[in-house]
């Protein structure tokens, strides 16, 4: 991000200009634990993003070095969609939200509330293990 778009030097606000609003955070949150990662798999998430939401962050995520593009090995009109180390590195800032809306909203998902028993049992473990699993994939 440039400078002249910086709210402040703050590292918080910095942070938020990148990845912080909840589209981003969708689009990051599906890489990481759905491996969801072609632009129509971001479209049948549950939240139901729009398509020019969808191009739009994608982009900003793109060239914030988030994500990258990669030819996907089956078709040439689609592409994947892939965490980079430093989209990777946003795993313990996610866990934390998941852990956050675990202990204030009682609807979550099953398949959320085991993930979130595995990080409660073993936080550090669970982390070494999905970085790993994300760096690999």
């Amino acid at each position: 991000m440039s400078k002249d778009k910086e709210r402040s030097n703050c590292p918080i606000s910095c942070s938020l200009d990148l990845w912080g609003d909840k589209w981003s955070l969708i689009i990051i949150r599906d890489l990481m634990f759905a491996k969801q990662c072609t632009y129509g798999d971001f479209l049948k998430s549950e939240e139901k993003i729009s398509t020019n939401i969808l191009a739009s962050r994608l982009k900003t995520l793109e060239q914030n070095k988030i994500i990258e593009k990669l030819e996907h090995p089956n078709s040439k009109s689609k592409v994947l969609y892939k965490l980079t180390k430093k989209g990777i590195d946003l795993l313990p800032v996610l866990i934390e939200i998941n852990l956050w809306g675990g202990k204030y909203f009682s609807d979550i998902p099953d398949k959320t509330k085991t993930l979130l028993k595995e990080v409660k049992k073993d936080k550090t473990a669970f982390l070494k293990r999905t970085i790993k699993k994300l760096a690999d994939s």
